[in-house]
C-alpha cells in the first residue's frame, strides 16, 4: 500500500490509539470529570508515547527495541503497579462539584504525564508498530528523510482519536448527576485496577528481567 507518509502514518496512529485499553478508560472519566480538555490532555500523552515508539521502530534502532523487550518485565511492573495506584485513587474520588475538575495547567500536565509513563511502561507496542509496518510497507516505501513525516503523521492520527473521543464524551456530561458521575468513578478504578493486576500476573508468568 503506497501511500504518503503522513497519512501511512496517520493511519498507523489512529489504529494503535483506537482500541479500547486502560488509557481510553481514563481519557472517558476525565473527560466526564473534567472536560474535553482534561481528557484531551490524558490522550495526548499516549499519542506522544506512541510517536516515541513509532520512531524507535520506524528508525530501526533494533538495540534499543531488543533491549525494551528484554526489559518488559520490568516496565510491565512499573506500568502494572501504576495502573493499580490510578485505579484506587479514581475508585475513591469524589464527583467535582459545579462544573467539574479544574483544568488547570498543572493537572494538564498531570494526566499527559500520567498517560506518557503509562503508555511508555507497555513496550508491546513496538510489535504493534512492527505489524502494522508490514501490513502498510513503511520499512520499504518510506524514504529515510521522510520518517520525520511519518512520525509526525502517527501522532496527528493518534492525537485526532483522543480530540474526538475527549469532545464526544464531555458532550454527555450534562446529562448526569453526581450520583452517576460517582459510580462512573467507580467501575472506572475497577477496570483501571483489573488492567493493572491483568498486567502484573501476566508479567510474573512471563518475567523478562
Amino acid at each position: 500500500m503506497n501511500l504518503p507518509p503522513f497519512i501511512s502514518g496517520a493511519i498507523v496512529g489512529l489504529s494503535i490509539a483506537a482500541p479500547v485499553g486502560p488509557i481510553g478508560v481514563l481519557c472517558i472519566r476525565r473527560a466526564l470529570s473534567g472536560g474535553w480538555k482534561l481528557g484531551l490532555a490524558t490522550g495526548l500523552g499516549a499519542a506522544v508515547a506512541d510517536a516515541l515508539y513509532g520512531c524507535v521502530a520506524a528508525l530501526g534502532l533494533d538495540a534499543l527495541t531488543h533491549f525494551l523487550i528484554r526489559g518488559s518485565g520490568f516496565l510491565g511492573v512499573i506500568g502494572g503497579v501504576f495502573l493499580v495506584g490510578i485505579g484506587v485513587r479514581t475508585w475513591r474520588s469524589k464527583p467535582p462539584p459545579g462544573t467539574g475538575e479544574p483544568t488547570t495547567p498543572v493537572n494538564l500536565l498531570r494526566a499527559l504525564g500520567s498517560t506518557v509513563v503509562l503508555t511508555l511502561a507497555n513496550p508491546a507496542t513496538i510489535l504493534s508498530f512492527t505489524a502494522l509496518f508490514a501490513g502498510f510497507g513503511v520499512g520499504s516505501s518510506i524514504p529515510r528523510a521522510a520518517i520525520p513525516i511519518w512520525i509526525a503523521g502517527v501522532f496527528a492520527g493518534s492525537a485526532a482519536w483522543w480530540l474526538l473521543l475527549s469532545v464526544g464524551v464531555s458532550g454527555l456530561r450534562r446529562y448526569f448527576e453526581p450520583r452517576w458521575l460517582r459510580t462512573i468513578n467507580r467501575l472506572s478504578g475497577v477496570v483501571l485496577v483489573g488492567f493493572g493486576l491483568s498486567a502484573l500476573i501476566r508479567t510474573l508468568r512471563h518475567p523478562q528481567f
